[in-house]
């Protein structure tokens, strides 16, 4: 129904400045209490069956019995209503149920400003000063938890059969576990589909690398679907080849060139960087495996004094190395770095910096896929998480 200008007229006749209308005691919330309250006096009548002092109400059996004070807090403040009683105490009301503290939005606005990065603390005072809103922590803290059944629900969805690439990353986050703070890795695993889209497959936390995590892992994505990855494009992770070797032993392991060249400069001193990472990019940026292999020989011969582990390195990782001068240069550059997946981790990593530390791995979980998601649905990266399944 149309809300008349003679109606509006009536109820602005006494607006002088924007705080008659905004402020926690002004129309707006004024208007927000007079209608849920004669909204909910209405849904009393259709319980009880009459008019409040209606004569057909004596000898009905139930009747009215007063009212219950609440405080609702929503993202427009807090304002506080009177829920009407029956005597028989079988008034369900639906626009405000019972045991509901929060307007409709206040949750979403919640789980908003903690998917992109703030802490309990910091959304408690943001609803305080933009809203005018007091919500405790702990309300905060039981908003968010709720999403755990969505992570938990997702972490296990179905999965495509085949996935061509397979990407591993690492993030480093410290969390909180038995009186004492420790550093843990958190890998988050991306898949490249069959119609090219990259999508996210899942969230793993390690306190330490090795063969039976990454069995546990490669087993989970078996498990859920995944029948054959044809490359996997990983960081060095020990264990990892092994690992998948076992569960999908036609895979082919290619490491990380960016993340190579990046560890053997840090054995560089300043004034060699420069053409030692030169030299090395004629080796990975070979037209073929016979001319890598000659400039790896060549790097060695030049370099083997001065970087003995340099050369070392890269010789004893060549066997995961040379996999991409199996396919075309469109291919390759899809393969020999981690770098597609980088723009994704840059933003996962601004969230979780802003925390010195989680309180449990469910709590990395739970920030990491409310960030992926929300960096998916505003367009942030060209990416899916698979929700859709």
């Amino acid at each position: 129904m149309p809300i008349t200008p003679e109606v509006l007229d009536q109820i602005l006749k006494d607006y002088e400045k924007p705080e008659d209308l905004l402020s926690q005691d002004g129309l707006l919330q004024q208007l927000t209490k007079a209608l849920v309250e004669r909204a909910l006096n209405g849904e009393m009548t259709h319980h009880l069956g009459y008019e409040k002092h209606s004569p057909s109400g004596n000898n009905s059996g139930n009747s009215r019995n007063g009212s219950t004070p609440k405080v609702l807090k929503g993202k427009r403040g807090q304002v506080e209503i009177e829920v009407p009683r029956d005597r028989n105490s079988e008034f369900e009301p639906q626009l405000v149920k019972k045991n509901q503290t929060r307007f409709d939005g206040l949750d979403e606005k919640i789980i908003s400003l903690y998917a992109r990065g703030m802490t309990t603390r910091e959304i408690q005072g943001h609803l305080e000063e933009i809203y005018g809103v007091d919500v405790s922590p702990t309300l905060i803290s039981n908003v968010t938890d709720a999403v755990l059944d969505e992570v938990r629900a997702w972490q296990s969805r179905p999965l495509d059969s085949v996935y061509p690439i397979l990407y591993l990353d690492a993030l480093q986050v410290k969390v909180k576990s038995q009186g004492s703070v420790r550093n843990k890795a958190i890998y988050p695993a991306f898949g490249v589909t069959l119609s090219g889209l990259k999508e996210v497959l899942g969230i793993w936390a390690s306190d330490n690398e090795g063969s039976k995590f990454w069995m546990q892992v490669i087993t989970e994505l078996k498990n859920r679907g995944v029948q054959d990855i044809f490359i996997a494009c990983v960081d060095g992770l020990k264990g990892f080849p092994e690992a998948i070797e076992a569960i999908y032993p036609t895979t082919q392991i290619q490491l990380c060139i960016v993340h190579l060249v990046r560890h053997s400069l840090f054995y560089v001193s300043h004034k060699d960087r420069k053409e030692i990472a030169t030299d090395l990019k004629s080796i990975y940026q070979a037209p073929t495996l016979e001319e890598a292999d000659h400039q790896l020989e060549k790097f060695a011969d030049k370099w083997k004094e001065v970087y003995p582990m340099v050369v070392k390195s890269w010789r004893n990782n060549w066997v995961r190395i040379i996999p991409m001068f199996s396919f075309a240069p469109e291919i390759r550059r899809a393969i020999y770095t981690t770098n597609s997946i980088e723009s994704l981790n840059m933003t996962l990593r601004k969230i979780i910096k802003n925390r010195a530390m989680f309180p449990s791995d469910e709590a990395v979980f739970k920030i990491l896929y409310l960030a992926l998601k929300t960096s998916v649905k505003n367009g942030q990266c060209r990416f899916t998480i698979g929700a859709e399944r």
